[in-house]
């Protein structure tokens, strides 16, 4: 029997596989310098504006990391970001930009709602699958729609996707505060039953198990994207539609494809919110996670581990700015600023890039 051996090359190549490219090092560096000139642009508006930039940033490092409750609150607030990022970055990756998944989070997270509240006795693993299958094809739906409107009328995704999430907060609005609305002022639903609500981690923050599955979904995005055929069709498509056609793929199909997707994921986050943290809908209950989630898309380098670190860097920035409020008397408003300065910085890589060719690291900076 011949016995084949693979020679020292051929492991060698095997391995590169996993390893990181000098490309990918060269980007991640660059990502990561651009958030440190950010982090420095918002030390010196501190201090211009007599605040004490270390004791600033001491108490927002407290407040997002200093405790188990601290990690819990941090992660608690990057789980929906994350989400919503993989939603845009599912759709960019196709060549699409679906810029609502703030609406696809809110109509995943009130059928979510609606399916948790009008069953009881069911086991919680029926009852809580049956949610946050509910919330992931509402989310699908909300994306099939201008994915249709694309193919069939020529319907540009981002004026569509952008109006839908208006109809989705007016539409949910009136859900929650007509027939489904709970006893009392606020503008909410009663409570989840207690079988279709997603298990607390890190007691006594809110952080629900709907991290798992968020890190679950960050695997298979990124697994589907470069292993998978689906994967290379959606990126052909992307990069470019006509010789993707040319070469026999389905540019319509993978478009429809790739917004349902997309919006599945997003209403997937909303279940999450629901299902795990607030146990019912509240109206308004998301401050913006659709639209963190594109900037978090971008600042993650459009790929979804990258996204996944970014929405935590977000959901620090919104937990410890809290914190740091509290302790320091420095305004909110300074985290939004810095949320903004690191995406301007990340936004320019050709800045950072000549910055760092005149500071003589040539490599980096090419």
């Amino acid at each position: 029997m011949t016995e084949v051996r693979a020679t020292k090359g051929e492991k060698s190549r095997g391995l590169s596989r996993f390893l990181p490219t000098s490309s990918t090092i060269k980007a991640v560096f660059v990502q990561i310098l651009a958030i440190l000139l950010a982090f420095v642009t918002g030390a010196i508006v501190l201090s211009l504006t007599g605040y004490s930039p270390i004791q600033a940033y001491s108490a927002m490092f407290r407040g997002a990391f200093g405790s188990l409750y601290s990690i819990g609150q941090t992660l608690t607030k990057a789980t929906p970001i994350t989400f919503t990022a993989l939603a845009f970055l599912f759709a960019f990756k196709s060549g699409l930009f679906n810029i609502g998944a703030e609406g696809q989070l809110i109509i995943g997270a009130m059928a979510s709602a609606v399916v948790g509240i009008s069953f009881s006795g069911l086991p919680a693993p029926v009852h809580i699958t049956l949610a946050l299958l509910a919330g992931a094809v509402a989310g699908g739906l909300w994306g099939f729609i201008p994915a249709y409107l694309r193919v069939r009328f020529g319907a540009h995704e981002v004026i569509t996707t952008m109006m839908l999430s208006y109809v989705a907060i007016y539409l949910t609005s009136y859900m929650v505060n007509y027939p489904f609305k709970a006893p009392g002022w606020v503008a909410q639903t009663i409570p989840v039953s207690e079988s279709a609500r997603l298990p607390r981690i890190l007691s006594p923050s809110q952080l629900s198990a709907s991290l798992y599955l968020v890190v679950l979904l960050v695997v298979l995005t990124e697994y589907i994207l470069r292993r998978t055929v689906l994967g290379f069709e959606l990126r052909a498509t992307g990069l470019n539609p006509d010789a993707a056609e040319n070469a026999g793929i389905n540019v319509n199909r993978g478009m429809i494809l790739a917004l349902v997707i997309s919006g599945a994921i997003a209403g997937l986050g909303g279940s999450g919110e629901i299902l795990g943290v607030h146990r019912r809908f509240i109206n308004g209950f998301s401050p913006g996670y659709g639209w963190d989630g594109l900037a978090v898309a971008l600042v993650g380098g459009l790929n979804p581990v990258g996204s996944f670190f970014a929405a935590i860097l977000f959901g620090a920035l919104r937990s410890g700015g809290m914190a740091m409020t509290r302790a320091t008397g420095v305004p909110l408003d300074i985290v939004f600023l810095l949320q903004a300065l690191v995406i301007l910085f990340v936004a320019a890589p050709k800045m950072i890039r000549t910055l760092l060719k005149r500071s003589g690291l040539t490599w980096l900076g090419s």
